[in-house]
């Protein structure tokens, strides 16, 4: 086949102004895409209709330049020469496999593809429940323990150099032979993570998982193959490593296991294993840091069999890749979703964006944004099946769908630390940091995919309102599924609690999954480089971190039973339906939601205000006793007016911090004034007989402050005849206060009698330090500490508020520690205090129900012995 010379000279100019302009002009990819053109260059068909590529073996001219980007394609009767068509360096194509995955150069890496298949059990998992028989196995460090398992040191250097695919495929020699009951380990595959394995004992191995590279912490995500087993043999296995004090192992976590066998014979994946399970502190500390350890026993169901251990259900950037590949391959789907490349990692690894959208009309200015993110942290995999689901629903055909799809534009970037999932990474990237706390920093080659998703977010901020921003995350310490928000209250008190409604409708659309009362709306100063905090600065007011437990729930149905992925799937219809809710133009939903919230904050701040009134009665209290010391009978018989000035500045009064060590100190100061006073008052007073001893209980101050919350709060319940919850609370520690004060000579017994039997109306299990609690058994703490309460002011504010003398026996039976609270006196409805749903915060009342001392001496009568204490 030979050209014209017109044809050839034509090409030629064509070429050089080409090649000037190349030469000359700003280029639009950058040097790091250029590796990636080989790889797309597959993607292009060899043969596109009859046309033929231009080389130098079809054109015999040798002025002609040899070119690839040439095409000649033969119309009427003549060669026609045009350029082919451009690549595509942006999205991804449907003509061939994606970009192989990249390595630090120094990695290993097996050339076994690992792959599972998708299943879920029929059954809810429950979870581990303790049998108190557990062992703690700690192993001594011994040279006769065979090493099995060694993965070689691949971070010689302190940080990232460069990266290739397939990293560094020098074979590791196993340490020892395949001998017939000896397990062999491996974990240089995609995601892998396993440091050293140590043969302890026949059936015992101890295991130690890699920290995150180029760092020396967050050791977390396990995830490593098992070959050469035998059936019917109880195995142990001990991990070592681990640096978190509180795991949901604790709470009845059980390991992932994966059986190659299981799953070619019964099509089963990927399911809850383990017995004997404990998660404890390990003597293996150093450089002052302590390390806990995890240990399981486990029988292999087949013998010769490939199996897989995981912290949680394993999703790769291979993964991502086929899925993203299927989409772009569907002929329907790939009309509304545009994959695009956001960026590359440091490892030159592709961090795609996905645009979901019906495509644009005339209206499209006012479609409104939503924008999902997830996978910053790499050892979080749950985060990505929840993604998943969201873009199976948001992808298909339902009608609701179609509607979200027809409202807003959905920018969603499925996968933001593409590197530290490749190398199984818990929580950093290949620089060594946490890309969830650098969404401020300025190094673009540090951190690439932060810091062009936040680009990216300003700039379609610029065209479009974005009504909501989410990132998925995993929690390892809490069980259920819950939101992180900011709190706009300092920015804008009106609309604050407009942030939480969305929360709130997920967390009615999953009641079995969501926990809202779990959710936490605070901006803390080390949570400022979040997506979340930076995203809210700089506009979103929606802007959201979803935390999935890598656990269970406790609550609903699926009490007490592990997320499978299907449960973590669901998750993403249930938020598209709580979107739908939230942007109904029925707008019913969101003003229930909203009211639910006043209520709700209504309630919180009138705890908060009885809280701080019993602190500050607290004060008072120890105020009038100082002041009282040093003063003659005319400056006590004012304490009226002074306990009324104190009373008033309760609302008033800044309350400052304190820290554990000056509040304690506190405490035992006035502990040993008050030791003193007491001595002093025994030395100096005469016999007082119960009569007085009562009278001068009802002339205090601290007494007449619990009367006149009494009838503060009373007065509010007039207000609100609405009000159904009844609560007391009224601080014991006041009360013990007030008979420490007024009983000197039986003060401690009276106290203690009090305190014990206070312990034995209910049988309350205090909070013990670094156990977690449920939502649940914080909520039955708190209710019987309100019960104590209760029981007790039901026999003691009677008394208290008789115009009757109190009767001796009355006296013997409060310092009685046999005295049963709950049955003896009912309380009256002026004494029921209610703390659930006031509408307002209550101050304290200018006319106090003060007892003068003249009434006071004629209610005690002859036997009245009252002494001013000068």
């Amino acid at each position: 086949m030979y050209l014209t010379k017109e044809i050839s000279n034509q090409i030629l100019e064509e070429m050089s102004e080409d090649s000037e302009k190349e030469d000359y002009s700003d280029r639009t990819i950058s040097d790091e895409d250029e590796s990636d053109a080989d790889t797309f260059m597959k993607f292009v068909s060899e043969d596109i209709h009859q046309c033929a590529l231009l080389t130098a073996d079809s054109i015999s001219d040798p002025f002609f330049p040899r070119t690839t980007q040439i095409l000649l394609e033969y119309q009427l009767g003549r060669w026609v020469p045009r350029l082919r068509e451009p690549r595509d360096l942006y999205g991804v194509s449907s003509s061939g496999p994606l970009s192989p995955t990249r390595w630090p150069h120094n990695c290993e890496v097996i050339d076994e593809k690992v792959q599972h298949i998708d299943w879920t059990p029929f059954y809810p998992e429950p979870v581990y429940i303790p049998t108190g028989l557990e062992t703690e196995p700690v192993y001594p460090n011994s040279k006769e323990d065979t090493v099995v398992y060694l993965a070689e040191d691949a971070y010689k250097e302190p940080c990232f150099v460069y990266s290739r695919v397939g990293g560094n495929r020098t074979p590791l020699k196993q340490p020892v032979d395949n001998c017939d009951n000896t397990l062999m380990f491996e974990a240089r595959f995609e995601s892998g993570n396993l440091q050293k394995v140590v043969k302890v004992a026949e059936y015992e191995y101890q295991l130690t998982v890699r920290p995150d590279l180029f760092t020396n912490k967050h050791t977390q995500w396990y995830y490593f193959q098992v070959t050469n087993t035998q059936a019917g043999i109880v195995y142990r296995f001990t991990i070592i490593n681990f640096t978190k004090p509180a795991s949901l192992y604790n709470r009845g976590m059980r390991p992932l296991f994966y059986s190659e066998k299981e799953a070619k014979s019964h099509n089963i994946g990927w399911k809850r294993i383990g017995d004997q399970i404990k998660y404890y502190r390990n003597n293996q500390g150093q450089d002052g840091r302590h390390y806990f350890s995890l240990t399981w026993t486990f029988q292999f169901p087949h013998n010769k069999d490939t199996c897989y251990f995981a912290h949680c259900y394993p999703y790769t950037y291979t993964n991502l890749q086929e899925y993203l590949s299927s989409i772009n391959n569907d002929p329907v789907r790939s009309k509304f979703c545009k994959i695009r490349v956001l960026c590359h990692t440091i490892a030159r690894n592709m961090v795609y964006v996905l645009t979901i959208t019906t495509p644009l009309k005339n209206d499209s200015r006012k479609r409104k944004a939503v924008i999902l993110t997830a996978r910053v942290h790499p050892g979080e995999t749950n985060s990505s099946w929840i993604m998943k689901g969201f873009l199976d629903y948001i992808l298909g055909d339902s009608s609701d769908a179609e509607l979200l799809r027809d409202t807003f534009i959905f920018k969603v970037v499925p996968m933001l630390n593409p590197d530290g999932v490749i190398v199984g990474n818990y929580r950093c990237s290949l620089a060594g940091r946490d890309l969830n706390r650098n969404y401020t920093s300025v190094l673009k080659e540090s951190f690439p995919s932060v810091w062009h998703t936040r680009n990216m977010i300003r700039r379609l901020m610029e065209k479009r309102e974005v009504i909501l921003y989410c990132d998925l995350h995993g929690h390892s310490r809490k069980e259920n599924i819950f939101m992180y928000g900011c709190d706009g209250r300092e920015r804008c008190k009106a609309v604050y609690l407009q942030q939480r409604i969305f929360p709130l409708m997920l967390s009615k659309n999953c009641p079995d999954k969501f926990s809202f009362s779990a959710c936490k709306f605070k901006v803390q100063k080390s949570k400022e480089g979040t997506g979340r905090v930076v995203m809210w600065k700089m506009g979103i007011r929606n802007s959201f971190t979803m935390e999935v437990t890598f656990c269970g729930s406790t609550l609903g149905n699926k009490r007490g039973t592990h997320f499978n992925t299907k449960d973590l799937e669901s998750m993403g219809y249930h938020f598209c339906d709580s979107l739908l809710d939230y942007c109904d133009p029925d707008q019913t939903k969101y003003y229930q939601c909203l009211k639910e919230l006043e209520e709700m904050e209504k309630r919180i701040n009138l705890e908060k205000v009885l809280e701080d009134s019993d602190a500050s009665l607290k004060e008072i209290t120890l105020e009038l006793e100082s002041s009282s010391r040093g003063s003659d009978s005319s400056e006590s018989s004012d304490s009226q007016t002074y306990l009324l000035k104190l009373t008033s500045q309760i609302e008033t009064k800044k309350k400052h911090l304190k820290t554990k060590k000056e509040r304690n100190s506190t405490i035992v100061s006035h502990q040993n004034t008050r030791k003193e006073q007491e001595l002093r008052d025994c030395s100096v007073s005469t016999v007082i007989d119960g009569h007085s001893r009562v009278a001068d209980l009802l002339s205090g101050a601290g007494w007449s402050q619990v009367c006149n919350k009494g009838h503060l709060v009373q007065r509010h319940k007039e207000s609100n005849s609405d009000v159904k919850d009844t609560r007391t609370n009224v601080s014991d520690d006041c009360i013990f206060e007030y008979f420490r004060r007024q009983f000197p000579n039986k003060a401690l017994d009276m106290c203690h009698n009090l305190r014990s039997k206070m312990k034995e109306c209910t049988s309350l299990q205090r909070k013990k330090t670094g156990v977690n609690w449920t939502d649940d058994e914080k909520r039955i703490y708190r209710d019987k500490r309100i019960a104590q309460t209760q029981e007790i002011l039901q026999y003691l504010l009677p008394i208290v508020e008789r115009t009757k003398p109190v009767q001796t026996t009355e006296i013997k039976q409060i310092s009685n520690p046999r005295t049963n609270f709950q049955i003896q006196h009912k309380l009256k409805p002026a004494t029921y205090i209610n703390i659930k749903k006031y509408s307002t915060s209550w101050t304290p009342p200018r006319n106090p129900p003060f007892i003068s001392q003249r009434n006071l001496m004629r209610l005690c009568g002859e036997n009245c012995s009252w002494q001013s204490p000068g």
